[in-house]
């Protein structure tokens, strides 16, 4: 073997020889291995491990072998490791061939071939055997013959190394036809992952081949840092041995989780999740034509309906669309900052991706009330009924399967982990799902696209009385300490803008959306006059509420000053007010 460990090239490979065979086999010659105990997880061998197993019986390139065959399993560099697999691979041989009664197989694929060289190069010299064992008083021939029966001739030693190796080959291709079976997309990761690794993704619930690429194609090429003990070189070594064996799995992953999300071109994300009837967006949701609502049991005559959506679907999105969305000009916005053209032309449903905050909200419970319809109740959604309705309610409470259903908020809805739902709702949901589907179903009724409201008969549940939560307001001790930390925080950008930014919040109680589309322009020095008094003068800051509603927010003094001290140290002349300055607040630390 070119290069080896000490002991790493353990007896692998195996062969087709009976126990009769076995007889023949000189075990004086072929030093064995001691057994090693089952592996306590059930694991399956592909035709790599039998690859590997074969190239070292041949006296390959340990080193190659192993980081073509089995990385997966861990570095090469780390020797325990070579050592522990080689172990197991040879414990998984032996036990295939003992439960087919072929127990000579066993034995000889405990057999270290890798060491039958060096046993022959300790034979002793003929003369040093002679001195040995005091035969000065025999003929040469005598010696020559005593020596040939202890040790063998050279060429009979080798012939014996041949034939053993020969045997496991052939044990090798025996087993191999037998027990290997190619990765298979539902097989459980502990069939194929090494059983530290394998635990590690089980823990975060990642019990399959399957779920594993959904992890990967659903969060990207970071799809590990939220697992712990998943490190970024165990990571790559998954995905290596994912991109091997994707011909056998099934499932690949998607060019987008292996690039920086910056450098994807534009609309790659977009195509990740494919059309499907299931649960997915609303904008890749295929709905059988039986189901589509075309015929739906409560539709009205198309021609007596005042808009032309055709389907459920249509009707849908002909809803949302009717309200209030985002103003041209923040609509370019955003397809500037996600680096498109905002002259380029649009397919059909690219206008969901730049929604105002009140269609997304009707349509998030738009779109869950028909995947629930299609996928789960078979029906289309002109055909459901007060029954239908009631049912839904309940399942709005307690969403099931969970594993179907519910997911994370964080995955995007170009990602295959996308789900509907978080879990149950919440009461205050609960009202707000009810009311918006009783609005939908109104809507469909004025335009003369249903013949009713199935809505109208479900009781909305009341309405909590308002209670402050004080979990999510700073007592004044608190406050002090958030300052306490602050001022002990190095002056770096990123602090800088932390700073101004809670006190920011703290003085104008801005929500989030408002303070970060926050400009400079936007920000004015105004004097109320104050009848037989002093005016009154105040630095006010225009923001786009909810609704697109404007209001003015006073901002203290102190915050002022201490924006103007931020937007020194950003390079941004502090004269203020600046009007027509186009620069953020809050700009990019």
């Amino acid at each position: 073997m070119s290069e080896r460990h000490d002991g790493v090239a353990a007896g692998l490979d195996t062969s087709a020889a009976t126990a009769a065979e076995m007889e023949h086999v000189d075990a004086g010659d072929a030093p064995l291995l001691p057994p090693l105990s089952p592996p306590q997880r059930i694991r399956k061998l592909s035709h790599g491990h039998f690859a590997f197993a074969r190239a070292l019986v041949q006296g390959l390139d340990t080193r190659a072998m192993w980081n073509r065959y089995l990385r997966i399993e861990g570095e090469h560099t780390d020797i325990r490791t070579v050592r522990k697999t080689i172990a197991w691979l040879r414990d998984e041989f032996a036990a295939a061939a003992k439960r087919h009664d072929r127990h000579g197989t066993a034995r000889l694929v405990q057999i270290d071939v890798s060491l039958l060289p060096e046993k022959a190069m300790a034979a002793p010299s003929l003369d040093d055997f002679i001195a040995e064992r005091e035969l000065d008083g025999f003929s040469e021939q005598e010696q020559l013959a005593l020596y040939q029966d202890e040790y063998g001739t050279p060429s009979a030693r080798q012939s014996r190394r041949t034939r053993l190796i020969r045997k496991q080959l052939e044990a090798l291709a025996w087993l191999e036809n037998l027990i290997a079976a190619p990765p298979h997309v539902d097989d459980g990761v502990g069939a194929w992952l090494h059983p530290d690794l394998a635990l590690r993704l089980e823990a975060a619930g990642i019990m399959t081949l399957r779920q594993l690429l959904e992890r990967i194609n659903g969060v990207g090429r970071h799809w590990w840092r939220r697992i712990p003990a998943i490190g970024e070189s165990k990571a790559a070594r998954i995905v290596e041995w994912l991109h091997l064996h994707a011909p056998s799995i099934g499932l690949a992953i998607g060019g987008h989780a292996t690039r920086p999300r910056s450098t994807l071109p534009a609309g790659a994300l977009a195509d990740v999740v494919p059309r499907a009837t299931a649960i997915v967006p609303i904008e890749k949701l295929i709905v059988p034509a039986d189901l589509s609502g075309a015929a739906g049991l409560y539709r009205l005559p198309q021609h007596l309906c005042l808009m032309r959506a055709a389907n459920d679907h249509e009707a849908i999105l002909a809803w949302v669309r009717s309200k209030r969305g985002l103003p041209p000009e923040k609509i370019a916005a955003l397809k500037r900052r996600r680096g498109l053209d905002p002259q380029a032309p649009e397919r059909p449903l690219d206008w969901l991706h730049y929604l105002s905050n009140t269609q997304r909200a009707y349509l998030k419970e738009a779109e869950r009330f028909l995947l629930w319809a299609v996928i789960e109740r078979n029906k289309p959604l002109s055909s459901m009924s007060l029954e239908d309705c009631i049912a839904y309610r309940a399942f709005l409470a307690n969403p099931q399967p969970v594993a179907r259903w519910c997911g994370p908020r964080t995955h995007a809805r170009w990602s295959p982990l996308w789900r509907p739902f978080e879990g149950p709702l919440k009461p205050a949901a609960l009202r707000r799902a009810i009311v918006t589907l009783k609005i939908l179903y109104g809507f469909l009724s004025d335009q003369r696209y249903l013949h009713g409201n199935p809505w109208s008969g479900v009781e909305t549940p009341k309405a909590s009385e308002a209670v402050i939560n004080v979990g999510r307001s700073f007592t004044q001790d608190q406050w002090a300490f958030v300052e306490g930390q602050l001022a002990q925080l190095p002056p770096t950008s990123a602090n800088l803008r932390l700073r101004c930014a809670l006190h920011l919040f703290y003085a104008t109680g801005l929500r989030l959306s408002e303070a970060v589309a926050a400009q400079l322009k936007h920000l004015a020095f105004q004097s109320y006059p104050v009848p037989g008094g002093q005016p009154v003068e105040v630095w006010e800051l225009t923001v786009l509420g909810k609704g697109t509603k404007k209001r003015f927010v006073p901002v203290a003094p102190d915050v002022v000053d201490e924006l103007r001290a931020y937007l020194a140290a950003r390079g941004v002349p502090a004269d203020l007010p600046a009007p027509g300055s186009d620069v953020h607040l809050l700009g990019k630390a």
